[in-house]
């Protein structure tokens, strides 16, 4: 069965049978992003997909003044609720940090996390790595002055920070398109992001299973910010996937997709044994 309709404004698209995984997308993109995933775990899971703020058709709700990720960590709650929960949440990119931030409020079921290479910038700073932390500052500081001085591919740079040089030139011009188009949004997700306090005493409080999964090739600060999340989050597993970086999702579905099957089953598994207690 396939569905597609909207929550309040709210991208929700569903397919599969088993067990719920809601899978929310990064910056730029929208639940469509996760078709290569999703095709590679061949119908063996109920997936859900959405679109964060300002993307697809999810209406954005921030604003310069409240760009605060409890806006978009909404968004996932309304989705979740509306599958019937409790799910296994998988966010990429900006949307693996809203969805840790859906984590952290705890105001919906979850059985189990993974997190995707999240611009977790401000666990950088907390436990003092300012080496790494300035590494993004300084990216998004010179990205924000490009598209104010009307540079209308400076969010060229943030692809290529992300992916390596050359990613964006190499994406074909429909998706490049709408990079450009959304640009204004993924500014928007970045104060989201900087905004959004990350301190080891709060993430050792997350009780539910979770996986955070990288890219062997990805950016130095990306990958040290993801491995501070598993190191801080309470048992928290850390997979690196040799050879990819942060567009793991295209690149790498079967990859992903594997680790993601793994993590969810182990999860079922464990709930079927012992019995789960959905945070």
């Amino acid at each position: 069965m396939i569905a597609e309709q909207l929550i309040d404004d709210i991208d929700y698209d569903e397919s599969g049978d088993g067990p719920t995984v809601v899978f929310v997308p990064g910056s730029c993109s929208t639940g469509a992003a996760w078709r290569p995933v999703i095709s590679a775990l061949n119908g063996h899971f109920h997936c859900v997909t959405t679109s964060l703020l300002g993307y697809g058709g999810t209406t954005e709700r921030r604003t310069t003044r409240d760009p605060s990720i409890s806006h978009e960590a909404e968004v996932i709650e309304a989705v979740i609720r509306r599958t019937g929960g409790p799910v296994h949440l998988v966010g990429h990119s900006f949307g693996g940090l809203a969805s840790l931030a859906v984590a952290l409020r705890g105001k919906v079921p979850l059985q189990s996390l993974t997190i995707m290479e999240a611009p977790a910038v401000n666990i950088l700073r907390e436990i003092g790595d300012y080496r790494h932390y300035r590494t993004f500052r300084e990216m998004s500081d010179a990205y924000f002055a490009a598209f104010r001085g009307g540079d209308r591919e400076a969010i060229s740079a943030v692809i290529d920070f992300y992916g390596g040089p050359g990613t964006f030139a190499s994406w074909p011009s429909r998706v490049r398109a709408y990079a450009t188009e959304t640009t204004h949004v993924n500014i928007l997700d970045w104060a989201s992001a900087y905004a959004f306090p990350l301190f080891p005493s709060e993430l050792a409080g997350v009780d539910i299973p979770v996986m955070v999964l990288r890219g062997g090739e990805s950016h130095p600060a990306v990958k040290r910010a993801n491995e501070l999340l598993s190191i801080y989050i309470k048992g928290a597993s850390l997979v690196t996937t040799e050879g990819a970086s942060h567009f793991m999702i295209l690149t790498h579905a079967e990859d992903s997709a594997r680790a993601i099957a793994d993590h969810v089953t182990r999860v079922e598994r464990r709930c079927v044994f012992d019995g789960c207690a959905a945070g």
